[in-house]
Parts: C-alpha cells; sequence; structure tokens
C-alpha cells in the first residue's frame, strides 16, 4: 500500500530510475532472490517497505509465519544492501513495537520495557529484530540506514480481504456490503474501546520521500523516529465516522467476547517536529478518498 503512493511521488520529484518489486515478483523471504535483486540493480537507495501484514485474525492465526516471515525479509534486505554498497536505506517500522501496557504517548525510549500485544506479538519481534539489525548496522559499520515509525497506515491501495485486512479496511468493507445488502445492523469485534492513531498512507510515502532528501542516520536519535499525526480515535468513534462516510443508516453491534488488542496506541512525535514535517490528510479527508476509491470499483 505505500509502495504504490510511494512511487509515483518519486517520478514526479524526478527520479528518473524508481525499481519497485511486489512479493510476485519476488520473494524476499528466500535470501537468493532478494541478494539476486540487489545485485541486478544496484539501487543507490533502498526504502524498504516490505512485509507480511494484518489484523488481529491474521496475526492470531499464524504467529509462526509472521515471526519468520518478517525476520526473513528483513534481514535478507538490509544485509543483501550491505553486501551491494547501498547509500541510504530507510526502513519502515511498525507501532507494534511497543509494550501493550505502554504509557501514552508512546516515546521512542519506552520500546523493550515491557511485555508486547500477544494478538500481534510474532510480527512484533520480527519488527523489533529488523529496526535493531538497522540500528547495529550503522552502530558498527557506519552504514546510512535507520527506522521511521509510523502508527496504524490506511488509505489507497489498501488490501481489502475480509481475512486478512487492518481495522479500516475491515469496518469499511462491513458497511459497505451491510449498506448494499440493506442489512439492519453490522456486528463488530471487541468493545470498542481501544484507542488508535492512524496516518494516511500518502502522508507516510511523502514522509519517507522527505527524509530520503533531507535527513541522515547520524541525525536520528536511536535510530528510529515516530512519524504520527499527534492523535488518535476509540474504535467505537471510528465505526461511527466509517458509518457516516459510507452512509450506512442500520445499527453497530460490539462483540465483547473478541478481543480489543492493544488499549492505546498513540504515539509521542516530537522528535519530528525538528525535521519539519507534518502530514497533510486528517482521518476524515483520508476515510472520504478511501472510500469513493473503493465504492467506485466495488459497486
Amino acid at each position: 500500500m505505500v509502495g504504490r503512493n510511494l512511487v509515483p511521488l518519486l517520478r514526479d520529484a524526478g527520479y528518473a530510475s524508481v525499481v519497485s518489486s511486489a512479493s510476485a515478483d519476488t520473494d524476499l523471504r528466500d535470501e537468493h532472490a532478494a541478494d539476486a535483486l540487489m545485485k541486478s540493480e544496484r539501487p543507490n537507495i533502498v526504502l524498504h517497505l516490505a512485509s507480511r501484514v494484518g489484523g488481529i485474525k491474521a496475526n492470531m492465526s499464524d504467529p509462526v509465519g509472521f515471526l519468520t516471515d518478517n525476520l526473513r525479509i528483513g534481514t535478507n534486505v538490509l544485509l543483501a544492501a550491505r553486501r551491494y554498497g547501498v547509500t541510504k536505506l530507510i526502513n519502515l517500522g511498525s507501532s507494534c513495537i511497543y509494550p501493550r501496557e505502554c504509557p501514552q504517548p508512546m516515546k521512542e525510549e519506552y520500546m523493550l520495557t515491557g511485555l508486547l500485544e500477544p494478538t500481534n506479538e510474532g510480527y512484533a519481534i520480527a519488527k523489533i529484530a529488523t529496526l535493531k539489525l538497522c540500528a547495529f548496522l550503522h552502530q558498527q559499520e557506519k552504514m546510512n540506514c535507520f527506522t521511521l515509525v509510523p502508527p496504524n497506515l490506511y488509505g489507497l491501495h489498501e488490501r481489502m480481504d475480509a481475512e486478512h485486512s487492518h481495522v479500516i479496511a475491515g469496518l469499511m468493507m462491513k458497511f459497505h456490503r451491510a449498506k448494499r445488502e440493506a442489512a439492519p445492523s453490522v456486528t463488530l469485534w471487541g468493545s470498542g474501546s481501544a484507542r488508535r492513531e492512524f496516518l494516511f498512507a500518502e502522508d507516510a510515502a511523502r514522509a519517507i520521500v522527505h527524509f530520503m532528501e533531507h535527513v541522515e542516520a547520524e541525525e536520528i536519535e536511536g535510530n528510529f523516529l515516530n512519524v504520527g499525526s499527534g492523535t488518535d480515535v476509540s474504535i467505537r468513534e471510528l465505526a461511527e465516522l466509517m458509518k457516516t462516510v459510507v452512509g450506512y443508516k442500520g445499527d453497530i453491534l460490539w462483540d465483547t467476547a473478541q478481543p480489543d488488542g492493544m488499549p492505546r496506541k498513540l504515539m509521542d512525535s516530537s522528535r519530528l517536529q525538528r525535521f519539519d514535517w507534518r502530514p497533510q490528510v486528517n482521518l476524515e479527508e483520508g476515510l472520504r478518498r478511501m472510500y469513493d476509491a473503493y465504492a467506485a470499483s466495488n459497486g
């Protein structure tokens, strides 16, 4: 999703040689495939966005896969970049790196100070390992690499899949289907009390370009940086907003037997301020843009 928003920005900015490799083209879990890609293309800059992602249900059903796939992807990409002399690498992290009971808002120094959220622990461990490998490569070998940590991402080109989508895509599909079928109600997981921070994928892509062009690894304290909006909403508030955006008129029911996930994830992005970057798209505008695109292709 972020990559499909990023490539047009890079081309519009005048970068003539932009190589993107989707999972269908190169299986980055395979060390030899990752090496072959890097050897063939010899990029100056690598923007590492590849990972296996999914919502609570997907993470709970296959923690082995989420851990091992993302460990392999991260290790293979970073070490291949080192091997072929990449001059700069930006790794895209995840707010899942922070402890389940993390003080809010979550500061960078809170990573590894407590237990992780059990429902996505495998994914989180892999993202932490890739972040630390990036930091060690900079520390030990002076490789110009660092990690940007966004909050929950959503937007155009989101994966719309009932089994594997994140919360915004899942809500959008449910409300759209209920509207089309004139269903009297929609049942959602959990209590709705969990709070999340969201960033439009196009804004995340803009942040990556900004840091690629203007910031070097030695400027990033601890080698990673929160890149967030500074505001959060409850899942209940999000559901009501999504209901309005979609135009659904029925009721919302909550299945409290299902997990909420981490109670709250609001990042402290105060360190971000010194780098002169801010998101441009608020949540309601982003949801409307996303839904307009989804409805146009799904009736």
